[in-house]
């Protein structure tokens, strides 16, 4: 039997999702919640590996059992093994063909930028932060020219491990919620550091540091050493991965991050 949950988490405190030998990434702590429930060494795969850090909304993750469980064990009963900043949401009994992370049609991610001259302690490892003004016009402008399908080696971390740097940018909006900036992308799928990589981008454009068009030619050049430094991972969430209907999952449209609603 496989069983589909949604996951929330404060990337704060942990060492990222993939397990690590402190045993305290996410996947180490959810694993040893979901083993202790089911009687037997429960293994996860999730639709995305987040960074330590990165938050998520609605993370999706799998596992097998041959136990009969109440859908409440799995959900109530995992959560009070696990520490306050991670919960399950909902779960779901799906075919045996499901795979969270190969699956998967499109993810949806938000950064949020927190705009202030003096850091402010109720955003801090909530968001990205900005001492300096942004120009939220600017960034859509520059934003456009990332929508599409494009080579993106310019957002690409060093250490991605993916085969292609080709991915499809189905949308990609810049909103402004009072003193936040938030940005939310969707895309059939993302590279290593990609999301992080584009904010920090336009964060650039934003503050004038670099002209709107310089998207375009980043992508043009393909080049990551020509382009901005990675932003920070404490403004990324994952908030939505879609999953063909037949498998019958809430988990689309995405979920809109608490702060920036």
């Amino acid at each position: 039997m496989r069983i589909a949950l949604t996951i929330a988490y404060d990337g704060s405190p942990f060492h990222g999702w993939q397990t690590q030998p402190s045993g305290q990434a996410v996947q180490d702590l959810l694993e040893a919640a979901l083993s202790s429930i089911a009687g037997h060494r429960v293994a996860t795969i999730c639709a995305g590996r987040t960074d330590a850090g990165v938050h998520a909304v609605s993370q999706i993750v799998h596992f097998d059992t041959e136990v009969q469980r109440p859908d409440s064990a799995w959900v109530r009963g995992t959560n009070a093994l696990l520490p306050a900043g991670v919960a399950v949401q909902a779960c779901a009994r799906v075919d045996d063909d499901f795979h969270a992370r190969f699956g998967a049609l499109r993810r949806a991610y938000s950064y949020l930028i927190y705009r202030g001259e003096h850091r402010h302690p109720l955003y801090e490892n909530r968001t990205g932060w900005s001492f300096r003004p942004l120009n939220p016009d600017a960034m859509r402008e520059a934003a456009a020219a990332l929508i599409g399908e494009h080579d993106f080696s310019a957002f690409r971390s060093s250490q991605c491990q993916a085969r292609s740097p080709v991915r499809s940018m189905e949308s990609l909006q810049i909103r402004e919620h009072g003193p936040l900036v938030v940005i939310d992308l969707q895309a059939n799928a993302f590279l290593h550091h990609m999301v992080r990589n584009i904010v920090g981008a336009l964060v650039w454009i934003g503050m004038g540091r670099r002209p709107v068009s310089w998207t375009a030619q980043l992508l043009r050049q393909r080049d990551r050493k020509l382009a901005a430094p990675t932003y920070a991972a404490q403004g990324l969430y994952l908030n939505g991965v879609e999953y063909p209907a037949r498998y019958g999952l809430a988990t689309w449209p995405p979920a809109v991050v608490p702060l920036a609603q």
